[in-house]
């Protein structure tokens, strides 16, 4: 009985943290039909900054936090800047080319933010410091204060991403452009300041998912292509551009991983996800709540 209330609890907290890691995956796929395939490297970065700035006494663990989601927003920029923009406005580039140019683009980027952690923090595994202290009971199960703050920060900030879309005019103008793009260019919006508005509020989410990731279940240079197979396929399963389906994909992922972890073993975590993953691409190829 405690196990499988451990399981619950735990399956929980890392399944909320994977919605809000592939959220801003979601989002920029939506908006602007880039998988960005650097999305691991954005949140690795994000905890090694964290991490450096957060171990200095004087800057203290929230410093660190902030650091870190700050190291999250302008990676996503540069990536936006550096790979993405230049090649959706490259003229040598025939448009139905560009796509898999991004893709291979954003690949590459990856690669090259790897290297470079690898490089400046070497690929030993670290752990972002925690928030918060201590162990609260819960179900008769102890559990760390700082898997009940990832839990809840993960889910408040899916529902200010749900108040931004369907409450604000910036939002609205968000759902429009992933639905008819040239449509939102005819009645005057800049598409360009859709797109900036799309990778800052990815930034911000993958620089706080990759944070709070940092100080769970602790990341190196060497886990960015996990993190970003794991998103991938989240979002693959979710349905690609579906914000719902996403949550119900992260959560079936986390719980999966979860059991695989504690009933099998934790370097198999990942593999019944990656099982499901093909047989939903063979069955139902748009996800659990696409469109064909």
């Amino acid at each position: 009985m405690i196990l499988a209330l451990q399981i619950l609890i735990d399956g929980f907290a890392i399944s909320a943290l994977y919605a809000l890691g592939a959220l801003g995956f979601t989002l920029i796929f939506g908006v602007s039909g880039v998988l960005n395939l650097a999305h691991g490297a954005v949140l690795v970065t994000s905890a090694m900054v964290a991490w450096y700035v957060g171990t200095n006494e004087a800057a203290g663990a929230i410093a660190g936090a902030l650091a870190g989601i700050g190291a999250g927003v302008v990676t996503a920029f540069a990536t936006y800047f550096i790979v993405v923009r230049p090649i959706q406005r490259s003229r040598a580039i025939p448009q139905v080319e560009r796509e898999l140019f991004v893709l291979t683009g954003t690949l590459l980027w990856g690669v090259m933010l790897q290297t470079a952690l690898a490089y400046v923090f070497t690929t030993t595994p670290i752990t972002v410091r925690e928030l918060v202290h201590g162990t609260v009971s819960i179900l008769g199960v102890p559990t760390p204060w700082n898997e009940v703050l990832i839990a809840a920060v993960s889910w408040a900030m899916l529902g200010l991403l749900w108040l931004l879309v369907n409450r604000t005019a910036a939002g609205r103008r968000l759902a429009a452009a992933s639905i008819n793009p040239r449509g939102l260019t005819l009645v005057g919006v800049e598409l360009g300041q859709v797109h900036l508005l799309a990778w800052g509020i990815y930034g911000l989410l993958a620089g706080l998912a990759g944070v709070l990731l940092g100080g769970f279940l602790g990341t190196s240079s060497a886990y960015i292509p996990a993190l970003t197979g794991t998103a991938f396929a989240i979002v693959v399963l979710g349905g690609l551009g579906r914000v719902s389906g996403t949550v119900l994909a992260a959560y079936v992922v986390g719980y999966l991983e979860t059991l695989t972890a504690y009933l099998v073993s934790p370097s198999l975590r990942a593999v019944p996800a990656l099982i499901l993953l093909v047989l939903v691409l063979y069955f139902r190829p748009q996800g659990f709540m696409g469109r064909r």
